[in-house]
């Protein structure tokens, strides 16, 4: 593979086209560690970006490191502008846009918050496993945080000091609105289950897909660091595969994340598993939007 663990794609430059320089390929590879031997012996010193890849057992900077953008890269002066790693700095804080899977913005239906306001506040808290507000709104527990529900101004709240604050989340706000109006009264069966058990399995294809890819690219190699993005919110871990987790986005829905790590033989893979209860109280589009949104979660965890 011609990018390196910067981030440098060594397929576009002329250098490596004409054999004047070779890549560096990631800082897991054999070729990685090569590379840096070569530039310890020719050079006196390897590439501090290259070298603490290889220390740390990480592919590519950009895409696998906490730390980005460090002192490495802003030491300069190469490979990258202060300006490029400021937009870096910047944008890792940013919330990820909620899409639905044609790409599209996610859009929050009002008369979902005009059908929860007609609703039986007291029998929708007991069924969701939420508490009544006085002030005509209800208080749900989202992984470990309180998030209040005004029904009122329809927005969700977040504690802040001694007061409520709105905050802006159209994808946690549409999953929200769906698990309070859709909630059964059943309990969960502690009987974990896969995407084929479900009896909309047929709905999960092509678009609709679990989304796996990003959690394997962040995790795969790092069973560990999926257990600690996990902590981040509130999971328990469980003792199976090399690393799993079981998190609770809503109080009825489990999820559940079971990976193997990958090595020289084999790719890593990853389950996303359920309670059996969950087609109780969502559908499946709401089942997809709640893995989408809790695996998001889990990749951008710092």
């Amino acid at each position: 593979m011609a990018t390196g663990a910067c981030g440098i794609n060594c397929d576009t430059c002329r250098l490596n086209l004409r054999g004047i320089c070779s890549s560096c390929d990631s800082g897991t590879s054999e070729t990685g560690r090569r590379k840096m031997g070569a530039q310890e012996h020719l050079l006196g010193a390897a590439c501090p970006m290259l070298a603490c890849a290889v220390l740390n057992h990480i592919d590519y900077c950009l895409r696998d490191c906490d730390a980005f953008p460090c002192e490495n890269y802003s030491k300069g002066p190469y490979p990258f502008s202060d300006a490029y790693l400021n937009m870096h700095v910047r944008r890792r804080k940013e919330p990820l846009p909620a899409r639905a899977p044609s790409g599209a913005a996610v859009d929050v239906p009002i008369e979902y918050w005009e059908m929860l306001r007609r609703k039986n506040l007291q029998s929708v808290c007991k069924a969701a496993e939420a508490t009544p507000d006085a002030t005509d709104g209800l208080f749900l527990k989202i992984f470990t945080e309180d998030i209040r529900v005004d029904l009122i101004q329809r927005c969700l709240q977040r504690k802040k000091a001694d007061t409520w604050e709105p905050f802006s989340d159209s994808f946690l706000e549409l999953l929200t609105l769906l698990y309070l109006l859709n909630v059964k009264t059943d309990g969960i069966l502690q009987e974990m289950i896969s995407v084929h058990d479900l009896k909309s399995a047929h709905f999960f294809q092509g678009p609709h897909a679990l989304k796996k890819k990003t959690l394997l690219a962040r995790f795969g190699g790092k069973p560990a660091d999926l257990k600690k993005a996990g902590l981040q919110y509130g999971a328990s871990i469980l003792d199976l595969a090399d690393a799993a987790i079981c998190l609770t986005p809503f109080p009825k829905i489990p999820l559940y994340y079971l990976l193997w790590a990958g090595d020289e033989e084999f790719s890593a893979s990853l389950s996303i598993l359920f309670d059996r209860s969950i087609e109780h109280h969502l559908s499946a589009d709401a089942i997809w939007g709640i893995v989408t949104w809790v695996s998001d979660a889990l990749v951008n965890t710092t």
